[in-house]
């Protein structure tokens, strides 16, 4: 049968894959727009699994924050290359699934590809537009900040967001919390403070330091102590709060935000980079 430029039109409208597509699966279909994007969806499936081992090193961060400022998401969608990174409709489809990830409550990745989508899923639709793009698509990270405010931060290449959450707030918090988050961006902390090191990251950090006291000769008995002073060392450059503030080496992140506003303080803060 005849398939009319305004069916396919009508086609593409609705699932947004290319004019080609639309004409083959719907002379496939034999007219039939629910076959049609059946057809459409299949080949999708098809792309995907045909680019599922395909490394996502290129995407965009996005970031939302409720209305109160007490809550902030940020989630990465990520993709092959930058020419699609940069592509609008990439942009707008990561937006829309943390959009639809904050009305719906989600709080994993896990969660959002459940979620409905259009009479379908969030994964369904992932896969579809792996099919129409032609490269393998997902969300890499999905992270909630709950807080008595939250500032969100995205650098300007738009691959790298920060959510920072601060306590006992006042003075100018959108400033200062900015000003943490791009601390956070530039000097990537494992931690907020020493207490929140992972154990087997004070391990390995504690026999470093003993491997390197012992090739500079020093002696057996010394090894612990030497060590633990590196290891503190490790804290102040590695913790969030006690890491110097990038715009004045003179205080710690903790001072600067004390001075801003006394027992201000970082609660959570989360960082994602893309690449």
């Amino acid at each position: 049968m005849a398939i009319t430029a305004q069916e396919v039109n009508k086609l593409r409208q609705m699932t947004g894959a290319g004019m080609m597509d639309c004409k083959k699966a719907l002379t496939e279909a034999e007219g039939d727009f629910d076959k049609a994007v059946d057809i459409l969806r299949k080949k999708g499936q098809k792309v995907s699994a045909s680019r599922a081992d395909r490394e996502t090193k290129e995407g965009v961060v996005v970031t939302s924050v409720s209305e109160n400022g007490a809550k902030g998401t940020i989630l990465s969608l990520t993709c092959e290359t930058d020419f699609v990174a940069k592509n609008e409709e990439f942009g707008a489809f990561a937006t829309t699934l943390l959009n639809l990830a904050v009305e719906k409550g989600a709080s994993s990745v896990e969660e959002i590809l459940a979620l409905p989508f259009e009479n379908i899923t969030v994964a369904e639709k992932i896969v579809e537009m792996t099919g129409k793009i032609g490269e393998k698509i997902e969300i890499s990270h999905y992270e909630v900040v709950t807080a008595e405010a939250v500032v969100p931060y995205i650098h300007s290449n738009g691959k790298l967001g920060v959510l920072v959450g601060l306590t006992n707030t006042g003075g100018d918090v959108e400033e200062a919390g900015k000003d943490v988050a791009m601390q956070i961006a530039a000097m990537n902390p494992v931690a907020l403070d020493k207490d929140g090191v992972d154990a087997s990251t004070v391990e390995r950090e504690i026999e470093v330091g003993k491997e390197q006291a012992r090739a500079e000769g020093k002696p057996e008995e010394m090894l612990e102590k030497i060590a633990m002073g590196k290891l503190n060392k490790f804290y102040k450059e590695n913790t969030l709060l006690s890491q110097q503030f990038v715009k004045d080496s003179s205080k710690t992140i903790a001072q600067y935000l004390d001075g801003v506003n006394k027992g201000m303080t970082v609660s959570a803060f989360k960082r994602i980079s893309i690449g």
